[in-house]
């Protein structure tokens, strides 16, 4: 997008629409920019938008957002949308076939090389899921301490003490695919399918209370979540991401910058920006009551996913 519209609320309780063009935003002061980025939307549909900067190997700064309606003007089908459309295609079909779902933090992303972007959209539709390949289970990888650690209360939350479970179909799903049905829009955000944190199938939780927005993130909420949404930016220092859905939202990752960075190809601050995120995780105010945190669960690397965007 060339263009975007920035909305801010003024001292009188108003709206303040200012429409920038790629080329007048990125000549603003960096300040202003980090103070309106994240106030920015699509002019033809409305959705969230993102800024990005121009990186270092020639590539032009741009607007883009991942919340574009299916009928908006600026939306422009790519390999990675055919992707992220087929990922969530086949989670909805799971949500609609399965007994429960199980997430499999251990499943490796895919790699999409430059090389294999063209095919790999030329394919999608070759490669629909079949109802027995969705319904295929694989173990997964939890961390010792997460069986000790979490608390949940029953109505959101029930531990199976049970010999055995009575779903019959349990498919697994790693967070990739979970992500990119969630910034597509599937049901799973609303659905009550019991879902297991666990290849033990001991600990469950309803859909509904395990995935939360970042711009829905309660910091009095004792439990930990699936938090999910897209990222704005990050501070100069890279040590901490700012969702776009929330404005009072830090996801502290300075301890595990390094093994972050090179797990998902992070190259500067630009590949940041736009890119989808998930993480299981906690909630909680800072020490002033200022700002919401978001604390990745163990630093466990596993339990974190981002889906960065492509040029």
């Amino acid at each position: 997008m060339l263009d975007a519209i920035c909305e801010l609320e003024t001292e009188d309780h108003l709206t303040a629409r200012t429409t920038y063009s790629v080329f007048k935003f990125q000549q603003l002061p960096d300040d202003d920019i980090e103070r309106l980025r994240q106030w920015l939307i699509c002019p033809a549909c409305g959705g969230k938008a993102y800024f990005r900067k121009a990186s270092k190997d020639g590539k032009a700064a741009c607007f883009g957002s991942r919340y574009h309606q299916a009928d908006c003007i600026e939306f422009k089908p790519s390999a990675q949308k055919s992707r992220e459309e087929q990922d969530a295609i086949e989670v909805q079909q799971q949500l609609v076939d399965a007994d429960a779902l199980m997430i499999d933090f251990s499943r490796k992303p895919r790699r999409h090389s430059s090389a294999n972007k063209a095919a790999t959209a030329s394919s999608a539709s070759k490669t629909a899921p079949t109802s027995s390949s969705m319904l295929e289970s694989s173990k997964v990888s939890v961390a010792p301490s997460m069986d000790a650690q979490v608390q949940e209360s029953k109505t959101d939350y029930q531990v199976n003490t049970a010999a055995c479970t009575t779903e019959k179909r349990v498919p697994s799903q790693g967070l990739e695919k979970l992500l990119h049905s969630l910034l597509r829009g599937t049901d799973l955000a609303k659905s009550d399918l019991w879902v297991y944190t666990d290849s033990e199938r001991k600990y469950r939780w309803r859909a509904k209370n395990l995935f939360v927005n970042f711009a829905d993130a309660d910091p009095l909420d004792n439990k930990p979540h699936m938090y999910w949404g897209t990222i704005s930016h990050t501070d100069p220092t890279m040590g901490w991401l700012n969702p776009a859905d929330s404005k009072d939202i830090g996801i502290p990752i300075d301890g595990i910058k390094q093994p972050l960075l090179a797990q998902f190809e992070i190259e500067d601050k630009r590949c940041f920006e736009g890119a989808g995120l998930i993480l299981f995780g906690k909630c909680f105010w800072n020490k002033e009551k200022t700002r919401k945190i978001i604390q990745l669960w163990n630093n466990d690397l596993q339990r974190i996913f981002i889906s960065k965007l492509e040029d």
